[in-house]
């Protein structure tokens, strides 16, 4: 169940993994994604998606929210898989051959490699990142991480003013129509207004850059923080989880002998 929070522009999620860290997130995604990245062996991608979905029913996305946030790598999964069923390195049976396509017992396995690898690797990225708050980000990245303020409170003003791209285009093209400007030829029109765009961007950041220096934004001192970052169990435990599933994965593949190292010959030879 999600609420926005007016005074704030804030999604509040009730599940347990949305109030963690922002930072906490972020590990446990790179955690999971970085070793599944070496293999590209069926049974490491399937297990660590199994034991991925306890923790995508507990990020509290609603069904709607979720099948949105994830739709593009569940279209992607199935057209990689038919690429590499196509056009993947043949070995064992070919079951059928023309031209440059080539189906056969080892295209398919890594054809169904992929498609759940692509799964495995994404779903938890997504889910992790879609309940993350910008600003929550930025203040474990300057707090925890030890990142230079500078930087991340730069980087964090330049994502909030990202949502104000489409209102400036929409406000654009209104002006523009209304005084009979590039009514003819859509390539024009868009070149036209992309250099508008970019324009009142370049404004946009002077300013905002200004108003930053004029209240300490790049003051040399130590800087105070609105919200303080935290830590707590419930963080840790969150990590925990992020290194447990690939290495069950991993280990999985190896006793079975199914590890494929990327980089190097498979365990099954």
């Amino acid at each position: 169940m999600t609420d926005f929070v007016a005074d704030s522009g804030r999604v509040q999620r009730s599940g347990p993994i949305a109030p963690r860290s922002a930072l906490a997130k972020l590990a446990t995604a790179l955690l999971i994604s970085i070793p599944l990245i070496l293999t590209i062996d069926v049974l490491s991608a399937a297990v660590a998606l199994a034991l991925e979905i306890p923790l995508l029913l507990l990020a509290g996305l609603r069904a709607k929210e979720f099948w949105l946030r994830t739709a593009v790598l569940w279209i992607a999964a199935p057209l990689s898989a038919v690429t590499i069923a196509l056009y993947g390195a043949a070995s064992g049976t070919v079951h059928f051959e023309w031209f440059v396509v080539r189906i056969s017992d080892g295209s398919l396995a890594l054809a169904a490699a992929t498609a759940v690898r692509v799964l495995a690797i994404g779903l938890p990225a997504i889910v992790l990142f879609v309940t993350v708050d910008p600003t929550d980000l930025a203040d474990d990245l300057a707090q925890r991480a030890r990142l230079p303020a500078r930087f991340v409170i730069g980087a964090l003003a330049g994502m909030r003013m990202l949502g104000l791209l489409a209102d400036d285009w929409r406000a654009l093209a209104l002006a523009r129509r209304a005084r009979g400007v590039a009514d003819q030829g859509r390539i024009r029109r868009g070149i036209g207004m992309a250099f508008a765009l970019f324009v009142l961007a370049i404004r946009r950041g002077s300013s905002l850059a200004t108003a930053m220096e004029a209240r300490g934004f790049g003051g040399p001192g130590a800087r105070s923080w609105a919200r303080p970052s935290r830590w707590d169990v419930g963080d840790t435990v969150l990590v925990v989880i992020g290194m447990l599933i690939p290495a069950a994965a991993i280990t999985a593949a190896v006793v079975f002998g199914t590890w494929n190292f990327i980089l190097g010959p498979s365990v099954a030879g």
